[in-house]
C-alpha cells in the first residue's frame, strides 16, 4: 500500500468514526431532559429515554441518567436496578432512595434529595425487564414468560448499545447496584458482562457489585427468614417450630400445611406491620378504605407479600404514581412515546405473578465474580422482615469465606451506622434501623455505605 492509500484509508477511518460520533451525538442530545415539571434548579445534566434490546419482539428498555453533580467526567457510572421482580428503578431508586429528586406529597413537584449518590457518580436508573414502568414490549406473550434469564441478557443487551449512544463512558468504571430481587439482577447481570468480555473488542470496565436487602438462595433466605420473624417476636414459639418442622423452603411451591402456616403467621401473629420495615407505620388511606397493598410475591418464595413500601412518609409510591404518569412528565422524560396501554406503575404484577425462572441460589454467582477479582459488597437494612439480615447471614455463611476482617461496629456522624465484617473477596455490612430500602429509612449511613464501597475502602470505625 503506497503513502496516497494509506492516507485514503486513515482519511475513510476518520469518516465513518465521524460519522458514528455524529449519530450517537444526536441520539444522546435527543435523550437530554431540558428540566421535569416541578424540578428545582441543578448544575447536573440528565438524560432519559428508550434502547431497543430486541428489534424482532420490539422491546426496549427505559432509562434515566442523573449525571455527578461536580466533574461527572472524573466519575463513575453506577448502574442502579430495582427487584420486585416487576419493580420501577425510577419509582425507587430513583424517586425514594440514592436518586437526586424527591417527590412533593400532591405528586407536584420534585425537590432536592441531600444524599444522593450523583454527588459522587452518575447515576442510570435502568427498568427492567420490558414490562416495568416505562419500559416495553411489542409481543404481549412476554409479559408472560419473563424471567432471570432474559432479563440478565436483555440488561447486558441495553447496557451496550447504551455505551454505544454515550461513548464518552465507554472507558469508565462501572458498578452494579440494587436492592431485594435485584440480588439475582445484579449478579447475574454481572455473570454475562465477564463472559461478554472474553470476546468484546471494547470490554466494559465492570468493577464491582453492591446490593441490599438480597434475595440470593431459596433455602437459607427462607430460613433465615423464619428465623427473624421468631427473634423479632413477630410469630410464637409454636408457629416458629412448625414451619421449621413442616416446611421445605427450598422451592416455591410448599405443602398446603406449610403455606397455612405461613397464612396463620402473618393473618394472625403479624398485626397491621409493614413489613419491610417492622418498626415503620403502615401507609393508611385518607379515605379510610385501607391500605396501599400490592399481593406480589418474591419467586423463591411459597407466600405472597403485601407489597408495602414505607419509610418516613410511608405513602411515597402513590407520589410516584401521580406524577409518572403525568403527560407533561412523560413528555420531559421522553417516556411512553408509543402509547402504552395501561397506566405507569410502580410494580407490574403482571409480571411478577408470571415470572417463570428463577435460579434457586446466587452463591454459585458469587464464587464466579469473586474469582474474577470484582469488588463485591453486601449489606442489610437490619429492620426489613422480608429479606431480612439473618436470611442473608445464612446465605453468605455458606460461601465459606475466609475472614479478614472480623466482626467491628461502624460510625457515621460519630453514631453506629451498622456493623461490619470483610471476607476474603466479599464485604458484608449491616445498616441499624434501616428497612428493605435502605436509602430511604438511612440515607445519611447509605452514602457512607456507598462512599467506601467505590473508594474499596473498609467503612469508618469512628
Amino acid at each position: 500500500m503506497n503513502k496516497g492509500e494509506i492516507f485514503a484509508s486513515m482519511v475513510f477511518a476518520f469518516l465513518l468514526l465521524s460519522v458514528g460520533y455524529s449519530s450517537s451525538h444526536e441520539e444522546e442530545e435527543a435523550d437530554r431532559i431540558t428540566a421535569l415539571p416541578g424540578q428545582p434548579n441543578v448544575s447536573f445534566q440528565q438524560f432519559s429515554g428508550y434502547v431497543t434490546v430486541d428489534q424482532v419482539a420490539g422491546r426496549a428498555l427505559f432509562y434515566w441518567l442523573t449525571e455527578a453533580v461536580q466533574d461527572p467526567v472524573s466519575k463513575p457510572l453506577v448502574v442502579w436496578l430495582n427487584g420486585g421482580p416487576g419493580c420501577s428503578s425510577v419509582a425507587y431508586g430513583a424517586s425514594e432512595e440514592i436518586g437526586p429528586f424527591r417527590l412533593n406529597r400532591s405528586g407536584s413537584g420534585l425537590y432536592i434529595n441531600k444524599f444522593s449518590w450523583n454527588i459522587l457518580a452518575n447515576l442510570l436508573f435502568l427498568e427492567t425487564p420490558a414490562g416495568v414502568g416505562f419500559s416495553y414490549t411489542n409481543r404481549s406473550s412476554d409479559l408472560l414468560d419473563t424471567g432471570d434469564q432474559r432479563t440478565a441478557k436483555d440488561s447486558l443487551e441495553f447496557l451496550i448499545r447504551w455505551l454505544d449512544r454515550f461513548p464518552r463512558y465507554k472507558n469508565r468504571e462501572v458498578y452494579l447496584t440494587g436492592e431485594s430481587y435485584a440480588g439475582h439482577y445484579v449478579p447475574q447481570l454481572a455473570r454475562e458482562i465477564i463472559r461478554y468480555n472474553t470476546k468484546a473488542m471494547h470490554p466494559i470496565d465492570l468493577k464491582g457489585i453492591m446490593v441490599g436487602n438480597a434475595v440470593t438462595d431459596n433455602y437459607y433466605d427462607n430460613l433465615g427468614t423464619v428465623t427473624y420473624w421468631w427473634s423479632h417476636t413477630m410469630i410464637s414459639d409454636r408457629t416458629y417450630r412448625q414451619l421449621l418442622s413442616t416446611c421445605d423452603f427450598h422451592g416455591q411451591k410448599e405443602s398446603k400445611e406449610c403455606e397455612s402456616l405461613y397464612a396463620y403467621a402473618m393473618d394472625q401473629e403479624f398485626g397491621n406491620i409493614d413489613q419491610y420495615n417492622i418498626y415503620a407505620p403502615p401507609c393508611n388511606n385518607s379515605d379510610g378504605t385501607g391500605f396501599t397493598r400490592r399481593m406480589l410475591r418474591l419467586p423463591h418464595r411459597p407466600y405472597p407479600v403485601f407489597w408495602q413500601f414505607s419509610g418516613y412518609d410511608p405513602c411515597t409510591e402513590k407520589y410516584a404514581e401521580v406524577y409518572y404518569n403525568r403527560p407533561d412528565v412523560q413528555k420531559a422524560l421522553h417516556a411512553n412515546t408509543t402509547q402504552i396501554p395501561y397506566k405507569w406503575t410502580a410494580c407490574s404484577e403482571t409480571l411478577n405473578q408470571n415470572w417463570n425462572d428463577t435460579e434457586a441460589s446466587i452463591l454459585p454467582i458469587y464464587k464466579e465474580t469473586i474469582a474474577a477479582g470484582l469488588r463485591i459488597w453486601v449489606f442489610s437494612g437490619d429492620v426489613d422482615s422480608v429479606v431480612p439480615v439473618t436470611a442473608t447471614r445464612f446465605s453468605l455463611a455458606h460461601l465459606n469465606l475466609s475472614i479478614e476482617i472480623p466482626w467491628y461496629p461502624w460510625y457515621v456522624k460519630k453514631q453506629v451506622g451498622g456493623w461490619t465484617e470483610v471476607y476474603e473477596g466479599l464485604t458484608f455490612a449491616t445498616v441499624r434501623g434501616a428497612g428493605h430500602e435502605v436509602p430511604l429509612f438511612k440515607p445519611r449511613a447509605a452514602l457512607q455505605l456507598f462512599k467506601s464501597f467505590l473508594r474499596g475502602k473498609n467503612l469508618p470505625r469512628s
